[in-house]
């Protein structure tokens, strides 16, 4: 998502920043062409008109055309209006002090309402709360079933199903077991409605009366594009919206939905689904959302997917191997492992800063088919190759070739890439292992820095080859001082 606004966006930006000063012309020309990127990504027409004008009026001020550099002060504008568009801080759910606190699920037909429900139920329980769920879902057929699988998969207790029942009759027997059995919090799923069909929005408020919810989210398909704003606003009209949860996310829609949902109902964007396996929600972040648009990267939440992917053991282990300048085909698969984990190549050069080029590079020749055919390579050898690879001689190389299914020559690149991080490793452990790196990080300007490390550790790396690429010079996203991957990473995504 977001990719067509990021490009545009892009593009827009490059040309300012390679200008030594600019006139209020030249800033309402590059506003005009972000309306037009707006309008393009399924933003609703008012919501354009308002961003645009907000960030015009900031973007002509003296603090732009007098600044040493104009081009970035724009972008920090449209980042900063982008942030207030989308809402400024994450926003927590309501959970009432006095059990049960409960959650009511609302939408449109197949906007994903029961998976949503599983989902968020999934990180509660994660959370240390104890969860009940409830379908109230008497028009779609088996729709109560699917929660109750679901609810199996997700290790959370449904309400039991009682035929005949209508949804209000549910909603109160769900709230009794729920006080009566001691839950934190109880999940309403209702049914999928139409926002034309006004008997359903009765029941919907019927259900909203006796449930008194601490929170009614307003579930919405990001592909939904121009089309989410009349269902936000329809909802909205009907009952006391708290918050809106995007599905989809990690589709290939345009993005106007999630940019125009918060300025038209007026509540927080609360979470994402970012894919269909039930845990795969995740709190929307306003700030890191608007980052990753305008191709700032967003490296906490890179952080937070390396921490949820690495395990604490493995890591020690590995922080041992490395210390003593270790480095063999079992901890590079080990390393492709985790890459993938945290969501591929494409995934973790998408957050980080000025990658933006380096993730279609990426999509472009495979992306996680590459670490695919790799992990393969490194599975047909035999654990002495493994531990060993200077074994690997030409002979043995057909042989993984035709045990992996791919050629020798991509063996060979393998072997290169491996050697050339073994031999960054080991001037890691010249530097003073771990310890050294973490001094270098804390020195800034060229050379120091994760740019420092880079070079230290054997020059082009993954950041050097962007800041060739793209990023137009702004200080941290490519060039001196950018973030710097291992040598070798960067075979990765060269064409075969």
């Amino acid at each position: 998502m977001f990719e067509s606004l990021s490009e545009r966006l892009g593009g827009v930006f490059d040309r300012l920043r390679g200008r030594g000063a600019l006139t209020e012309a030249d800033v309402r020309t590059a506003m005009r062409e972000v309306r037009i990127a707006l309008l393009e990504a399924d933003v609703a027409l008012p919501v354009a008109r308002d961003f645009v004008e907000k960030a015009t009026e900031q973007a002509i001020g003296h603090e732009v055309l007098r600044s040493v550099t104009p081009g970035q002060q724009v972008v920090k504008i449209v980042h900063d209006t982008l942030v207030e568009m989308l809402g400024p801080d994450t926003a927590e759910l309501e959970i009432a002090v006095t059990p049960p606190a409960v959650i009511m699920l609302v939408g449109l037909q197949g906007s994903g309402k029961t998976t949503t429900t599983a989902k968020l139920s999934k990180l509660l329980k994660s959370q240390g709360k104890k969860v009940m769920m409830a379908s109230l879902d008497v028009n779609r057929p088996a729709a109560q079933e699917q929660l109750a699988v679901l609810g199996t998969q997700t290790e959370v207790q449904t309400l039991p199903i009682v035929a005949g029942q209508q949804p209000v009759e549910i909603a109160r027997r769900a709230l009794n077991a729920a006080k009566l059995q001691g839950y934190d919090v109880l999940m309403l799923d209702t049914a999928g409605r139409l926002h034309v069909d006004q008997a359903l929005m009765d029941e919907m408020k019927a259900v909203a009366d006796i449930a008194t919810p601490n929170e009614i989210l307003l579930v919405v398909d990001s592909l939904t594009g121009q089309d989410a704003v009349n269902v936000a606003s329809s909802f909205s009209e009907q009952v006391p919206l708290t918050g809106v949860i995007l599905t989809r996310m990690d589709g290939d829609a345009r993005g106007g939905a999630a940019l125009s949902m918060r300025a038209v109902t007026g509540k927080p964007i609360k979470f994402a689904g970012m894919g269909e396996k039930l845990d795969q929600l995740e709190a929307f972040h306003p700030k890191r959302v608007a980052g990753r648009i305008l191709g700032m990267g967003d490296v906490v939440s890179l952080v937070e997917k390396a921490a949820a992917a690495i395990q604490e053991e493995d890591a020690e282990k590995m922080a041992a191997r490395l210390a003593k300048g270790q480095f063999d085909m079992n901890d590079l698969r080990g390393q492709l492992a985790q890459m993938r984990r945290m969501g591929g190549l494409g995934a973790l050069a998408g957050m980080m800063p000025g990658m933006k080029k380096a993730q279609a590079a990426v999509d472009q020749v495979g992306g996680d088919k590459v670490l695919i055919r790799m992990d393969a390579m490194i599975t047909s050898m035999t654990p002495k190759e493994r531990a060993k690879p200077d074994l690997i001689n030409a002979k043995r190389k057909i042989r993984i070739a035709k045990g992996s299914g791919t050629t020798v020559q991509e063996v060979n690149k393998l072997l290169k890439m491996h050697m050339e991080m073994q031999t960054a490793m080991k001037r890691l452990k010249k530097m003073g292992g771990l310890k050294g790196m973490l001094g270098m990080l804390g020195k800034g300007g060229p050379g120091g820095g994760m740019g420092g490390i880079g070079n230290a550790l054997g020059g082009a790396g993954l950041g050097d080859m962007m800041g060739k690429l793209d990023t137009g010079g702004l200080p941290g996203l490519g060039g001196p001082g950018a973030p710097q991957l291992p040598p070798g990473f960067e075979n990765l995504i060269k064409k075969k």
